[in-house]
């Protein structure tokens, strides 16, 4: 492994390419994935590819990274095949596979009620979704995430990011 510092969604995409995308062809990554799929925190901490995880995005061991670091492990492993668009565009739209009701109980989920209804979201979209962009946004989970979801879910370009701007 390189020095080379990726962000959450690049270092969590390899973990998924390699540890739980071969599925079909690799019964360890498929009795990873149900493990996972099954598994409360304890049961998923105990797994040492979730520990390779742990290592790829330097978590440091604090209860709320421990708590991101197994919400995203055991929601990858619901994500069977990758896609260029975000969980969130495969979601809405002017037909959208998540009601408006369902989705806006998602924007203000949080704990244990905003992995489940991640889990069924990622059922909903097939269960597939771009997963370097799924792992930073759940890694990420802020309002600004949010806000980045709710113009995806309804397929609306985003307004710009202006605080990087100078006077």
């Amino acid at each position: 492994m390189s020095g080379e510092d990726k962000g959450p969604g690049t270092a969590a995409f390899g973990w998924w390419a390699e540890y739980l995308e071969p599925r079909d062809s690799n019964s360890a990554a498929r009795g990873l994935a149900a493990r996972l799929r099954r598994a409360g925190p304890i049961e998923a901490l105990c797994e040492p590819a979730v520990h390779k995880l742990a290592q790829a995005l330097h978590v440091s061991g604090g209860e709320a990274e421990t708590e991101k670091l197994v919400r995203l492990a055991c929601l990858l492993a619901e994500v069977r095949e990758r896609d260029a668009a975000p969980l969130a565009y495969r979601l809405g739209g002017k037909e959208p596979v998540l009601s408006h009701g369902r989705f806006e109980n998602l924007m203000r989920a949080e704990g244990q009620n905003l992995t489940d209804l991640l889990r069924r979201a990622i059922v909903m979209a097939d269960r597939c979704c771009n997963v370097g962009t799924l792992a930073r946004d759940l890694w990420h989970w802020n309002d600004r995430t949010r806000t980045r979801w709710c113009f995806a879910y309804f397929h609306a370009d985003a307004p710009q990011d202006d605080s990087k701007e100078t006077a």
